[in-house]
């Protein structure tokens, strides 16, 4: 869901005021007299030009019905939420409009799961990465010193408690053989914002026993606000990410997951598990 708000749009109403005399109040031109089939229109038009064109092609206009049909599904399905006295118009603004798009792309690329399989690009000087070799320094306060048996970096460079909770809850639970915090580890996955291109770096990445014989690893998120940004980087870890490096079958199995709530979190990770297939150890397992 996009979510548009003044602080994702900035202030549409100022108040223009000298040191004496009556104020004035400047308000954008807000096109909510824009009709609900011009904005369809429009956003099905982004998406063929700006998300769906191979470089140097012709943009495929074949396709123009079936966006259109699928846009207005997000629009119909209430994915498209205005709040603060912004108005639904204002997705069509560029940069919005691109987020709206890469949304709308997102939701498709995961029905299609299963028929046009994704595969990750490696990264040709450096495909692959390590935590044999992690070596750094900090004057972070926060910190969480970990199990030996859990972890081989000896502490948790901590952004929050709530991580430093994460790392308890991860540490106790008799499912999970290794975990890591993201810091200093090179672990980076690029994503757009709008149009922006940016980086995600993820929080965790737990190795997980879910009764298989290769590990899960599942890359976790702790936010407490949940933003328009966290959100893109979500989908991009559900919707490409995850999907190509497993597709590509040489890299192990892998998962995402998000915590948004710090007292639910520890209930939370034990449904994930279960339903990831790892349920509580039986009595005699052993934790390795």
């Amino acid at each position: 869901m996009l979510e548009l708000t003044p602080e994702l749009l900035g202030p549409s109403t100022t108040t223009n005021q000298g040191i004496i005399g009556e104020g004035v109040d400047l308000t954008l031109e807000q096109p909510d007299d824009l009709r609900t089939s011009t904005i369809l229109f429009r956003l099905a038009r982004h998406l063929i030009y700006r998300k769906y064109r191979d470089p140097g092609e012709e943009p495929k206009l074949h396709l123009f019905g079936q966006m259109k049909r699928i846009t207005r599904q997000w629009l119909d399905g209430g994915y498209l939420k205005c709040t603060g006295g912004t108005h639904m118009g204002q997705v069509l603004y560029p940069e919005i409009a691109d987020m709206a798009a890469e949304r709308i792309k997102a939701a498709i690329t995961e029905t299609l799961r299963g028929e046009n399989q994704i595969k990750a690009i490696l990264d040709a000087y450096n495909p692959t990465g390590t935590t044999a070799h992690v070596n750094f320094t900090t004057s972070k306060e926060l910190r969480w010193e970990t199990r030996p048996d859990k972890s081989h970096v000896n502490w948790v460079v901590c952004d929050s408690d709530w991580e430093a909770e994460f790392a308890r809850v991860a540490e106790a639970h008799p499912r999970v053989l290794s975990y890591v915090k993201n810091q200093g580890l090179g672990f980076e996955v690029p994503y757009l914002s709008g149009s922006t291109p940016r980086k995600y770096i993820p929080d965790f990445i737990v190795r997980v026993d879910d009764g298989r014989p290769d590990p899960l690893n599942l890359i976790v998120e702790v936010k407490g606000y949940r933003g328009e940004d966290a959100k893109d980087k979500a989908n991009t870890m559900r919707s490409y990410w995850v999907p190509g490096v497993n597709n590509l079958g040489k890299f192990g199995r892998w998962e995402f997951a998000e915590f948004t709530a710090v007292y639910q979190m520890e209930a939370e990770f034990d449904q994930l598990l279960e339903a990831l297939g790892a349920g509580p150890a039986r009595q005699g397992d052993l934790i390795k």
